[in-house]
């Protein structure tokens, strides 16, 4: 879980610094620290990020600890440790990290302009591309699914065969769904996710396709469909986003 340090280089980096800020940058949390020193954690699959009193005994499949001035400690918790710790030296090198892994930032840098632009030219299906971290960041496969049913865009659809409409609408409802689903703290499904006061999350009850299988369409009322694509599992409304092959000319490679 530490794939670029270890616990000693963590006390010895960190140990007596200011925490000066927390950013995200895709699905990393990012904590800078003084001297240009700096965390990213990815939770991955099964992480939490929670904030506690120093005195409250540890959770189960406690990995990471940093206590605070004030007596409270922040601790990262995976049960089934996917998540990752890496520590930067300098801001040069958290910048050359994430630039290599991540595509624009789905909340920060994308409009209808950057999205047309990532999809010219691409061949391959919608779904997989917005799930590739490097295409544009902070996805998941559930966000997806609910993205392009807001979209009105079937999952299987060929990326260079959006209208201008089809991007326009589709990177509006990327920014809405994942806005929206902060604002509720998150999606738990399970007693696994918690936010960092260790509350559930509450967009499990606001989806209007992922999870749905066979329920109806909250806008049409049709069935939501299910498949597999890529090995993830997709919902769509199979009349809501009809699978249109005919290529549009706007996302064409330039010449």
């Amino acid at each position: 879980m530490l794939p670029n340090s270890s616990e000693a280089e963590l006390a010895h980096a960190l140990g007596g610094l200011r925490v000066e800020a927390v950013d995200r940058r895709g699905k990393y949390v990012l904590l800078a620290f003084e001297q240009d020193r700096w965390l990213t954690i990815h939770r991955k699959m099964s992480g939490n990020i929670l904030l506690r009193e120093a005195d409250a005994a540890p959770e189960l499949h406690t990995h990471l600890e940093i206590g605070f001035d004030n007596r409270s400690v922040l601790r990262f918790v995976d049960a089934r440790k996917f998540g990752r710790v890496n520590l930067f030296t300098s801001s040069a090198g958290l910048r050359e990290f994430l630039s290599d892994r991540l595509g624009p930032d789905s909340l920060v840098d994308l409009d209808a302009a950057v999205l047309a632009d990532r999809l010219r030219g691409r061949r391959g299906r919608i779904k997989p591309l917005l799930l590739d971290q490097a295409f544009v960041a902070g996805i998941g496969n559930l966000y997806a699914d609910e993205a392009l049913w807001a979209a009105r865009i079937h999952p299987l659809r060929a990326a260079e065969s959006l209208s201008k409409v089809e991007v326009r609408r589709l990177a509006q409802a990327i920014q809405q769904v994942l806005a929206a689903a902060i604002d509720r703290r998150g999606t738990s499904f399970s007693s696994s996710y918690r936010d960092a006061d260790g509350l559930p999350g509450e967009n499990q009850e606001f989806l209007s396709a992922y999870g749905r299988a066979d329920r109806p369409c909250p806008r049409c009322g049709k069935p939501i469909s299910r498949m597999l694509i890529g090995q993830r599992s997709s919902h769509f409304c199979a009349k809501c986003q009809p699978l249109r092959l005919r290529r549009q000319k706007l996302l064409k490679p330039r010449r």
